[in-house]
């Protein structure tokens, strides 16, 4: 399990509930791949809280990449699940043959789990080096930077639109912040005071909690005068998703970005939705919405939001409420499966260098 007297590990998901870290064989580098040693791996409060809890889909149905459904048969993942995980910052330290763009030393963020090496494609990661002057502990949003700006692109958000988004988490407070960036006017919603506080420091122009009377819905129409453009729900609950619905205009879309698990028993899609002709468009990371054709893709949602990390437009730090050795995976997302209120961004901390800047 050893290379170079260093011990490889990798987060675990062992089963439903239980997450650790544990040891693993180091990846063989071969041409064309560089070898990665991690810094900081940031936590998906979403998503991979449905693979501690067991409600992924991936692990409890089989999804069939031809057809693109979800389908009886084995599991796609089957517990112990390892190597989840998609905002990591690191340093090059090792080139393989024929390996081209980057150097040891090199900063660099990417995809490859919450795990304390790897080996990555070096003409994937040559396009994300961290740019000068980013924190490399701000590296870790990146990705979610990236979901949150493709949500806001879904919303088709013009200057002096009037937008309300559901869901005050990490990616919540992203997209207010994109938005507000695009020229819309912005109301954040969210039961926790704290986040509507940074919301408002993000230049949400309203913040409403989640249960005013009448509902956020029609609070939404008082503030628009007859509706909000366009609605973005991103914390995965049916019943905002169904508030969003009630809150645009005729004829208005409502993005729904969140992961949403089970049934939908606070969805009510004959009321609102039916009388109002409310376009639900759903964004999803895989892709970028169809009407921009080849002018936006994946690499340009990150060299965006990297551009306005560079700019300090967008300044992630006080989304950080958690910095934690990986050891104490567990302790994270057992906070984290509680609902703790002033948990948001948690990072995991591999190897970083002290002081954890360049």
């Amino acid at each position: 399990m050893e290379r170079g007297g260093t011990v490889a590990t990798v987060v675990q998901f062992s089963s439903p509930g239980t997450v650790e870290l544990v040891e693993c064989a180091p990846a063989t580098l071969t041409p064309g791949m560089v070898r990665v040693r991690t810094w900081y791996s940031g936590v998906s409060a979403g998503t991979e809280l449905t693979a501690y809890r067991g409600s992924n889909p991936y692990v409890t149905k089989h999804w069939d990449t031809e057809q693109r459904l979800f389908v009886d048969g084995a599991p796609s993942f089957a517990y112990p699940v390892a190597g989840w995980g998609y905002s990591e910052v690191g340093e090059v330290v090792e080139l393989g043959p024929e390996a081209s763009g980057l150097q040891v030393g090199d900063v660099v963020y990417g995809i490859w789990g919450h795990r304390s090496e790897a080996v990555v494609a070096a003409d994937r990661l040559a396009a994300q080096k961290l740019p000068a002057g980013v924190d490399p502990l701000h590296g870790v949003f990146f990705r979610v930077g990236a979901i949150a700006l493709n949500a806001v692109l879904a919303a088709d958000v013009q200057l002096g639109d009037r937008l309300v988004v559901f869901g005050q988490g990490v990616i919540g407070l992203l997209a207010t912040r994109l938005a507000v960036l695009s020229g819309a006017h912005v109301a954040a919603v969210d039961g926790i005071r704290r986040r509507r506080e940074l919301a408002a420091g993000f230049g949400a122009e309203a913040t409403w909690d989640v249960a005013p009377e009448g509902g956020v819905g029609a609070l939404a129409r008082q503030w628009c005068g007859g509706g909000a453009d366009a609605a973005i729900e991103l914390s995965g609950n049916y019943r905002a998703l169904h508030e969003a619905i009630r809150s645009v205009a005729t004829e208005g879309t409502v993005v729904a970005s969140g992961f949403y698990q089970g049934g939908a028993d606070a969805l009510r899609l004959g009321e609102e939705f039916h009388h109002n002709r409310v376009r639900i468009v759903a964004s999803q990371i895989g892709g970028t919405p169809v009407r921009l054709g080849d002018r936006w893709n994946h690499a340009r949602l990150l060299r965006v939001f990297g551009e306005q990390l560079s700019r300090g437009t967008i300044q992630p730090g006080p989304l950080v409420t958690d910095i934690v050795d990986a050891d104490q995976v567990g302790a994270v997302f057992a906070k984290l499966d509680a609902g703790d209120p002033d948990t948001l961004q948690v990072v995991l901390r591999f190897d970083a260098p002290e002081g954890g800047r360049q």
